[in-house]
């Protein structure tokens, strides 16, 4: 499973965790990428599943995007199409997942899992259903096993895994969002507005802590 550290993907490991064998995270040099990696070891030492940590440190020196030029270059304010479209990294999601398939095959493993949900789906083009879609098919066609890859949340939105989380008693305070990636969250970029929102839908107390509080 491609295990980020936010939200998302940490509620995936929880509920699919009797599956899941390997998870793995990428370097690739966002402002948030440590803040999450070190989520993304504490969630698999609790479950006992191994983590493979890989370096796709060419992407923070080779693509364009605010969210690999530091914290001052992300946009504040809500989560639409217009304010967060500059934190769009290039085809990440085709990338780590090839990188996955590689490792599952590797691996004698017969799927990968991913966690983008519905409310990627107007900003981001590789969170999409027809990405994953087609992606699926790249993978099935490219290794010999046939692998497949699973994203069970693709039509969820982050409120409605937030609430698959709660039933679970994940401790979101262990998961980190904001793009900043400081050492607490902003509370004011995209992701923390978005955080906020999904914890409070599902009736979680938000214990996270904001630099604006």
């Amino acid at each position: 499973m491609v295990l980020s550290g936010g939200m998302d993907s940490v509620t995936m490991l929880h509920e699919y965790a009797s599956e899941i064998v390997m998870a793995v995270n990428f370097s690739y040099g966002s402002n948030h990428n440590m803040r999450e990696l070190e989520c993304a070891r504490l969630h698999c030492r609790q479950l006992g599943i191994e983590l493979v940590e890989i370096d796709l440190s060419f992407i923070g020196r080779n693509f364009h995007s605010s969210l690999l030029e530091g914290a001052e270059a992300i946009p504040e304010g809500d989560y639409d199409f217009d304010n967060m479209k500059s934190t769009v990294v290039p085809f990440r999601n085709g990338i780590m997942l090839a990188a996955a398939a590689g490792l599952a095959e590797s691996n004698g493993l017969e799927a990968v899992m991913i966690a983008n949900h519905a409310g990627d789906h107007a900003l981001y083009p590789d969170c999409r259903k027809s990405f994953i879609d087609a992606m699926a098919r790249a993978i099935a066609e490219g290794t010999y096993d046939g692998i497949k890859l699973r994203a069970p949340y693709t039509l969820l939105t982050k409120s409605e895994i937030a609430m698959r989380g709660k039933r679970l008693g994940i401790d979101y305070s262990t998961t980190y969002s904001c793009y900043k990636g400081r050492e607490h969250h902003c509370g004011r970029c995209g992701t923390c507005i978005e955080r906020r929102q999904a914890l409070a839908d599902a009736g979680i107390d938000d214990t996270t802590i904001y630099d604006e509080e």
